[in-house]
């Protein structure tokens, strides 16, 4: 028989697959090696192999579709759990056929069991007081929103916090910027829009009584400033516009005007320029005149007594002057005062005056005295023009201890100034004051008059020359003769007298 007819009989197909089958030795356990790939707890994959370890503890080899757990659920601890083999004869009665080798599904089961077991045991751990999670889709992506904002939020919270300092900023600075602009042209603004209140009164709302005071070169803006702050008008400007809308430029006399409160910048206009309106409150102190001769009028005009005036006058020291009498400080100017003034306030101003021109010839303070004293004999013995010459004469006498001789000197020690600049009466020259310079060499104990700020700049910057004599030879123009010699000093005097016989009542 050959080798072809010993053969075991010939099988079909099918008997062929099944002792293949049939004599496959028994699959021996497997313990796959565990990675580090475990579904996180929760998640669709999870999920799956615990279906998947639940169908192959059941037999039927068919995984049912996982439900989708609830967000925030945890796993069941069953669901999650390894499978169990069966035992004795239960195991031998499961068909080879059903006992397969590892399968794709069983083999992903028994990958994930030992990943099962860490979650099963961490869920186990879990203190009691934690709440269990649902778990699902809305759980997994809690989870990993929480653990971004976890990390994200302080951030964030520092971008919100920049960005609100930003926007404060910004508002702060535009506020700021708007009080400023309503604070610097709110008039303006609230006139260009229409809105606010208007800037002139109504006609008709006068009343009462103000007192405004305008002061000597006082144009449209100080008078306009002037009459709110009495007032008068309604804001600052109005009059001041009024007359430049109008083309107005009226000229403003010096003095205190009753008005009233109220006006129109057209009726106030009108006010000023009414005399009657003017109160006499305006004082004059004339140049070369002395105290005596101006303290009644000044007392007439302001109404007020005289012995005011006279107590005032009494102690140079109450105003800062180291001088024995006020005399030569009394600064002649015209001036105007509030109707509530004192005499002691009207001296005030006019010693203060009187510094303000020392100051501007550049005198001393130490000098103040006697500088006025010298002024005040050029303002009462020569013209303007000759005021520099005058003063020279006095320093060259002075050089040389010559009595000054000036009539002026004697008339005043001896109350007479009203002989006339040139000659005096015997007994004014000869009368032994300590004013009179025909008696006494030097100058005289204080000033004489009250000194122009020309005759004070005179005796600060006498002329140049060698005279030590002047005379007045024509009284109508003031014409003087300046001359060196004694000599040349008669022929002066005689041209005066041929003057003085030719005008006999010019006041010789």
């Amino acid at each position: 028989m050959s080798e072809r007819d010993g053969a075991s009989p010939a099988q079909g197909p099918d008997e062929r697959l099944g002792d293949l089958f049939a004599n496959l030795p028994d699959p021996t356990p497997q313990h796959p090696t565990v990675e580090d790939d475990t579904p996180a707890p929760g998640s669709r994959r999870a999920a799956r192999e615990a279906a998947a370890r639940q169908a192959a503890r059941r037999g039927d080899g068919e995984a049912p579709r996982p439900a989708v757990p609830e967000a925030g659920a945890p796993v069941p601890v069953d669901e999650v759990a390894p499978p169990q083999e069966p035992a004795g004869d239960a195991a031998a009665a499961v068909p080879a056929a059903r006992r397969p080798g590892p399968s794709v599904a069983s083999a992903a089961s028994m990958s994930t069991r030992s990943s099962s077991e860490r979650s099963t045991t961490a869920v186990a751990d879990a203190p009691d007081s934690a709440e269990p999670r649902d778990g699902g889709l809305d759980d997994l992506f809690a989870s990993t929103d929480d653990h971004h904002a976890s990390r994200t939020r302080p951030k964030r919270r520092r971008g919100c916090l920049v960005a609100l300092i930003v926007v404060l900023a910004i508002l702060g600075a535009i506020a700021a910027a708007g009080v400023w602009a309503m604070n610097t042209y709110g008039d303006r603004i609230s006139e260009l829009l229409g809105t606010g209140e208007p800037a002139d009164w109504e006609p008709g709302l006068a009343t009462g009584e103000a007192t405004v005071t305008i002061a000597e070169g006082d144009t449209g803006q100080p008078v306009s400033t002037a009459l709110y702050e009495a007032g008068v008008t309604r804001t600052e400007d109005v009059f001041y516009d009024y007359l430049i809308d109008e083309g107005l430029n009226p000229p403003f006399y010096p003095g205190v005007y009753k008005l009233q409160k109220k006006m129109t910048a057209e009726a106030a206009l009108e006010a000023l320029s009414d005399e009657s309106n003017r109160m006499e409150n305006t004082v004059s102190m004339g140049e070369g005149a002395t105290i005596a001769s101006s303290l009644p009028a000044m007392a007439e005009t302001l109404d007020l007594p005289l012995a005011d005036f006279e107590a005032a006058v009494a102690d140079p020291a109450a105003y800062g002057v180291s001088a024995q009498s006020l005399e030569g400080w009394l600064f002649p100017a015209v001036y105007t005062f509030d109707p509530e003034v004192t005499a002691a306030q009207v001296i005030q101003r006019m010693v203060d005056r009187t510094r303000e021109s020392l100051a501007a010839a550049g005198v001393p303070e130490d000098q103040a005295e006697r500088v006025l004293t010298v002024a005040s004999i050029v303002q009462r013995e020569g013209r303007t023009s000759d005021f520099d010459k005058v003063a020279r004469v006095i320093e060259n006498r002075l050089a040389i201890d010559m009595k000054l001789q000036m009539d002026s000197t004697a008339q005043y020690g001896y109350g007479s100034l009203h002989e006339g600049v040139v000659s005096s009466s015997a007994e004014a020259l000869a009368d032994d004051n300590p004013w009179n310079t025909y008696v006494h060499t030097g100058l005289p104990v204080t000033p004489i008059a009250s000194p122009s700020e020309a005759a004070i700049t005179a005796a600060m910057n006498p002329a140049d020359g060698p005279w030590l004599y002047f005379v007045t030879i024509d009284l109508s123009t003031g014409e003087t003769q300046f001359s060196e010699t004694y000599e040349e000093h008669q022929v002066g005097i005689e041209k005066w007298r041929e003057w003085c016989r030719a005008n006999p009542d010019a006041g010789c």
